[in-house]
């Protein structure tokens, strides 16, 4: 059940009432953005809400227990001052949205309906429908370690320990999207930056960062293909750095980087079909088990 201030309370029971709906987004980069359904803009809290957004909330709902519940907002891409390039670099994934009900007449009367995070946001032409997800999302979210056999530390974080090496490179040739030919790095075998980062330091696409998908290394012709598409077409001399990629096994970060003293996965760890195997002679992942090593 939720309180009304005193001064609110007495404006809803009355026989007309002056109220609107107020959201808050704010990105990961720190920017705030305010929007609003009435037809002026409104201030409080030090944040203007723009009633240019052409935001529309779809109902929303809410669940029992620890289920997620949530709701969406549609809007325009040109007047929400939200912009294509920014739901591309992924401004606003997890951002934080509160929904706000007001007094457009006296703002100082309003109360939080809702707190949030940015879900999917699907993207049409001009418009797109942000999903909003409530609290309870960050009990499906997981915590702790898992017992598998890759890494579940992230290159260049504190638990991995390894200082990432990136190389500066130029465009020379690309289709645009998400090939992209780079002689400058043909110091690095086929397959090296498989799995790592780049991101772009000139261009239209300055500051959009993506995974490299393949690496692709012949003599002197380096091609990299990019997992998602740069929000502008990218064109040749951009400039870009590239960082090498892992792919979180204990052969990799043992040969690779040197670093399996801090690997963080169970690598000797029996999977299910040794498991589930029998020990019958002659059944799958029959074997001793004696409680010795398997690697003796």
């Amino acid at each position: 059940m939720r309180t009304l201030s005193p001064g609110l309370a007495a404006h809803v029971a009355g026989e007309a009432t002056t109220l609107c709906r107020c959201w808050s987004l704010t990105r990961r980069d720190g920017a705030v953005l305010g929007f609003t359904d009435h037809d002026r803009d409104l201030s409080f809290d030090g944040i203007v809400f723009r009633a240019n957004a052409g935001l529309d909330a779809a109902e929303a709902s809410s669940e029992l227990g620890f289920a997620t519940g949530g709701g969406e907002v549609l809007g325009a891409l040109a007047t929400s001052g939200l912009s294509e390039a920014d739901l591309s670099r992924g401004l606003i994934d997890d951002a934080r949205v509160s929904l706000w009900l007001v007094n457009w007449a006296d703002p100082g009367q309003r109360t939080l309906l809702e707190t949030g995070f940015v879900g999917e946001v699907k993207r049409s032409d001009s418009n797109f429908i942000a999903e909003v997800r409530g609290l309870g999302k960050a009990f499906d979210e997981e915590r702790g370690r898992l017992y598998t056999a890759n890494c579940s530390a992230d290159l260049g974080d504190t638990r991995c320990g390894v200082t990432p090496g990136s190389s500066p490179a130029t465009v020379v040739a690309t289709d645009g999207r998400l090939s992209i030919t780079a002689p400058a790095l043909s110091d690095y075998g086929d397959g090296y930056l498989s799995g790592g980062w780049l991101v772009f330091t000139a261009g239209d696409n300055t500051g959009f960062a993506t995974e490299i998908r393949s690496h692709r290394a012949d003599g002197g012709t380096v091609v990299l293909q990019l997992w998602q598409a740069a929000p502008q077409p990218i064109a040749v001399g951009d400039a870009f750095t590239a960082q090498v990629g892992c792919d979180k096994r204990f052969a990799t970060c043992s040969a690779k980087f040197g670093n399996g003293v801090n690997f963080r996965g169970f690598p000797h760890l029996p999977g299910n079909d040794f498991i589930i195997g029998g020990t019958g002679s002659g059944s799958p992942g029959a074997g001793p088990f004696d409680g010795g090593s398997l690697f003796r």
